[in-house]
């Protein structure tokens, strides 16, 4: 497979104009290759990258350019783009693991540079860049597309069919006071791999104001992992299944890799003879665990995160009913280690309390997003804040374990205690342009 994925962007390559915007002429010194470099500026002579002296709008034909409707924002200087506004950077790329190297930083004026990659998942948070000082920042970015083979492909829900994730394309999002000289591009057979199956408090929330605990993991972990997120809101097990998602991860999984499983939000609501927490949940958890463990890689069992219900003493009321316990039930039985996340959400919200937890969801009075008309007020699924939080439960569940991806926790990253949270006071991350009103699916 990796063999493949290599020949396919060394045909790609070959194939694309990757030229200097100025002539468009072909850039012979990159054929044959596993990397794409792109320079910015006005001042750049010929070399082995592409120059991009002018801003060009994103096109499928040449397979790169600012793409979203943001080249107007973008302004080419000496050595460096610069913007100001949410921009969008996309190249056409064929599936795999990539390897992003970003050099940034301007002789004119200092930096505030946040970088997003595809749908919204987060990969540096708002670094701080003082004038005439150059930083380089390397982070993994997963590519995919819903193809198995010739004849099957997965099945993608109508909502996710326009999103940045399934398309044929890496994009790269630049929030803040962005100054960007060049990025480099390169495909990594050799990356341990961190799946991720669940619902919509996991999967990559593609618009604002909505985001799960997925797409801020990725932020975390260093350049030796890549996130492969393939949860998507409204699925449980047996629909996750159904829809070829758990066949293409155990197509491409291999020894070494993760596979976090986190479901229960959806399977509660499945009714009638054979399902419930002790039967097609149990038995299902059972079978995606065990299927990644033939395969050589590491399952790990995740709690599903809790509803933001409050009794009247303060505590929280649990609404998944037996389907944590049966998760953990299957942890034990099957040697598979697990997060509890229901129990860090539950210390988490109860910390917060009623009121100051509603900062960590979609709740915003009318008018606060562009053709906001009524009142979100959605106690199930987060805001970025909220994700964020829940992706530092996550990421301490990890620490506890005895498995070797706590290695790769980026070594500046503290120690979380949910009975010690974050408050919202403190949150700065820009927020992406891009927004729907309508909630994703499930609850």
């Amino acid at each position: 497979m990796a063999k493949i994925k290599s020949l396919l962007l060394c045909f790609f390559i070959s194939a694309l104009t990757f030229a200097s915007s100025s002539n468009y002429n072909l850039n012979d010194s990159i054929k044959n290759t596993k990397s794409v470099l792109f320079n910015f500026g006005t001042s750049l002579k010929n070399s082995k990258a592409t120059i991009i002296n002018t801003a060009l709008v994103y096109d499928s034909n040449l397979g790169y350019g600012f793409d979203f409707n943001t080249v107007s924002d973008v302004k080419i200087n000496s050595e460096s783009f610069s913007t100001t506004k949410p921009t969008y950077f996309s190249v056409k790329l064929p599936e795999g693991n990539y390897q992003v190297e970003v050099v940034m930083g301007s002789l004119e004026k200092g930096s505030n540079v946040t970088i997003k990659a595809e749908s919204r998942r987060l990969m540096l948070n708002q670094l701080v860049i003082q004038k005439g000082k150059s930083v380089t920042k390397i982070f993994n970015v997963n590519i995919r597309t819903p193809k198995i083979d010739d004849n099957q492909n997965i099945t993608l829900k109508d909502r996710e069919k326009d999103i940045f994730d399934w398309d044929d394309k890496l994009t790269l999002e630049f929030l803040g006071e962005v100054s960007i000289q060049s990025i480099k591009i390169t495909l990594k057979d050799d990356l341990t791999v961190v799946y991720l199956a669940g619902d919509s408090t996991v999967t990559d929330q593609d618009v604002e104001p909505w985001a799960s605990w997925g797409q801020f993991i990725t932020n975390y972990f260093d350049s030796n992992i890549v996130v492969a997120n393939y949860a998507y809101s409204g699925s449980s097990l047996s629909s996750f299944k159904a829809s070829n998602r758990l066949k293409k991860i155990l197509l491409e999984i291999k020894k070494g890799d993760y596979l976090f499983v986190e479901f229960g939000h959806n399977d509660e609501k499945i009714k009638g003879a054979g399902n419930g927490a002790w039967e097609s949940y149990s038995n299902l958890l059972t079978e995606f665990v065990q299927s990644a463990k033939e395969k050589g890689a590491i399952p790990v069992l995740v709690t599903p995160t809790q509803r933001r219900f409050f009794n009247e003493n303060g505590t929280l009321k649990e609404t998944h009913g037996d389907f944590p316990v049966a998760m953990r039930a299957v942890a034990q039985k099957n040697n598979i280690v697990l997060i509890d996340i229901t129990k860090l959400t539950t210390e988490l919200y109860e910390t917060w309390g009623d009121e100051v937890s509603r900062k960590a969801f979609v709740q915003y009075p009318a008018n606060t997003f562009p053709g906001q008309e009524k009142v979100l007020d959605d106690n199930t699924h987060f805001n970025s804040f909220g994700a964020n939080e829940i992706a530092l439960c996550v990421l301490q569940g990890i620490r506890e374990l005895d498995i070797p991806l706590k290695k790769y926790i980026k070594k500046e990253i503290p120690n979380y205690n949910p009975k010690k949270p974050n408050y919202i006071s403190s949150w700065t991350l820009p927020m992406s342009n891009r927004f729907e009103i309508a909630k994703p699916n499930g609850n």
